[in-house]
């Protein structure tokens, strides 16, 4: 991914209104992001529970996605896999994000969702640059090269559905 500015960031989102783009907080180390490791930027709001944030590239332009997600926790028994890098989570390490479509159907309340890994760093686990605490990655025989077009791929589907 392309390293972004604190403006091309707010100035990206497409599913909320340009007052919410411009308070919402980003992350605090965005100087210190390996931009090279990254399928897109993923964050979480820390000021509100259940509320996360997305910014990748689509049809070539960036793209910014507000998402919220339950806050309830699952047991650590209770096992999940992350639609976009199919990594299996315990406990509360995937949740179902859902995002406000664009546009009128977003204004009359359409929306779409997703499992998602809950900390948003798919794009570590495929490259192996985080390890899932008592979760796994399954033993693929896809390349990582592979295995990130994939992530991307499944990514990008799912913000096709915004604007759809």
């Amino acid at each position: 991914m392309k390293a972004l500015t604190e403006q091309d960031i707010r100035t990206s989102f497409v599913n909320c209104s340009k007052g919410e783009a411009k308070r919402l907080p980003l992350p605090r180390d965005l100087d210190e992001l390996r931009w090279d490791d990254l399928d897109f930027l993923g964050w979480r709001d820390l000021s509100a529970p259940g509320r996360s944030y997305i910014v990748t590239e689509h049809d070539g332009r960036t793209a910014g996605i507000t998402l919220r997600f339950p806050s309830q926790q699952r047991g650590f028994l209770h096992r999940s896999m992350c639609s976009l890098c199919l990594t299996t989570h315990p406990g509360s390490g995937v949740s179902l994000m859902t995002a406000r479509k664009t546009g009128q159907p977003g204004r009359e309340g359409n929306s779409v969702g997703l499992y998602m890994c809950t900390d948003l760093a798919c794009s570590l686990y495929v490259r192996g640059k985080k390890a899932v605490p008592s979760g796994a990655r399954f033993k693929e025989s896809l390349t990582v090269e592979e295995q990130i077009a994939r992530t991307s791929a499944n990514l990008s589907a799912f913000v096709a559905k915004l604007f759809g």
